[in-house]
C-alpha cells in the first residue's frame, strides 16, 4: 500500500453527512491527506469552516433536489475523484407496531436516494475514467439487528448494489468500495428515531445492548483509517471495520458456520 498522501491520487471528494460521526471523521481524514472536500449537512451551519473544505446544504430526503445539488457542486468542483455516501438515520421499534411511513422514509432516504447519488456520481467518474465510489453499508448487512428491520434492509441493499457495481466498473479506472462499519462511538444511537417509551422488556434489553455497544465502540478515526487504507489500495472491494470480534471473528464464524450460528451470535450480542 502506498505511503504517499491520498492527494497524489485523488484531488477532490464529496462526503454526505459530514457534520458528525463517521462522515465528519472521513472528511477530516481526507483533508489531512491534502484532498479538497465538499461536505454536506441538512444545515450547513453545522459544518465548521476550514481550509480546503466547502460546506454544502443537502437534504437527502428529496432525491431529485439532492441529485441536482450534487451535479451543480460536481460541476463547480471540476469533478469528484471520491464520493462517500454516508448520510442516513436510524429507526428503532417493532416492525409491525411502528407506522409504516417511518420505514418507507428510511428506505427512500437511505437506499433509493443514495442509489440515485451513486448513479449520478458514477456517470461522471466513468466519463473521466477515474474515481472511487464509497457507499457506507454496515455489518448489519451480514448480522441484521433486532428492531431495526428496515435499516438492515437498506444496508443489505447497498451492499448488493456495491457488489453489482464492482463487476460493472471492472477495468474502467473507477473503483467501488463497500464499506461495512460495526459499532462506533458516534452518538448515532442518540439520533435514532424510536418510541419515547418502549412497549416491552425485550425491546428495552435490546435497546440497552445497542446503546452499550455503540458507546463502547472504537472512535470514528479508526473507521477513517480503514477507509484511507482502502482508498490507497486503489481497488474495489469490501471493507469490514469495527471492534475485532465484530469485524473479523464474527464474519469468519458466519462464513464457515451455519445460519443458526449467525443467529446465535446476534442473539448473544443483543441480550435476546
Amino acid at each position: 500500500m502506498s505511503a504517499a498522501p491520498l492527494s497524489s491520487r485523488y484531488r477532490t471528494a464529496f462526503v454526505t453527512g459530514a457534520s458528525t460521526g463517521l462522515g465528519h471523521a472521513f472528511a477530516e481524514m481526507l483533508l489531512g491527506e491534502g484532498v479538497e472536500v465538499w461536505g454536506t449537512a441538512r444545515d450547513p451551519r453545522r459544518l465548521a469552516p476550514r481550509e480546503r473544505f466547502h460546506a454544502v446544504a443537502l437534504e437527502l430526503g428529496d432525491g431529485a433536489a439532492a441529485e441536482q445539488v450534487f451535479l451543480e457542486t460536481e460541476r463547480a468542483a471540476g469533478g469528484f475523484d471520491i464520493v462517500v455516501n454516508n448520510a442516513g438515520f436510524g429507526a428503532f421499534g417493532g416492525f409491525a407496531e411502528t407506522d409504516f411511513a417511518l420505514w418507507q422514509r428510511q428506505l427512500e432516504v437511505m437506499l433509493v436516494n443514495t442509489a440515485r447519488l451513486s448513479h449520478a456520481a458514477l456517470r461522471g467518474m466513468l466519463a473521466r475514467k477515474r474515481g472511487a465510489l464509497v457507499n457506507i453499508s454496515s455489518l448489519a448487512a451480514e448480522f441484521p439487528m433486532p428492531y431495526q428491520a428496515t435499516y438492515n434492509v437498506v444496508k443489505s441493499g447497498l451492499s448488493a448494489l456495491n457488489e453489482s457495481l464492482m463487476f460493472e466498473t471492472a477495468g474502467t479506472g473507477v473503483i467501488v468500495i463497500d464499506f461495512r462499519p460495526g459499532d462506533y462511538r458516534t452518538d448515532f444511537e442518540g439520533a435514532v428515531t424510536r418510541p419515547e417509551k418502549l412497549p416491552d422488556a425485550q425491546q428495552e434489553r435490546v435497546w440497552a445492548a445497542f446503546h452499550r455497544l455503540m458507546a463502547s465502540g472504537p472512535a470514528p478515526a479508526h473507521a477513517a483509517g480503514a477507509l484511507r487504507r482502502a482508498l490507497a489500495r486503489g481497488r474495489s472491494g469490501t471493507v469490514r471495520t469495527g471492534r475485532f470480534f465484530q469485524a473479523v471473528v464474527s464474519p469468519f464464524l458466519a462464513r464457515f458456520g451455519s445460519l443458526a450460528l449467525r443467529r446465535r451470535i446476534v442473539a448473544k450480542y443483543f441480550d435476546l
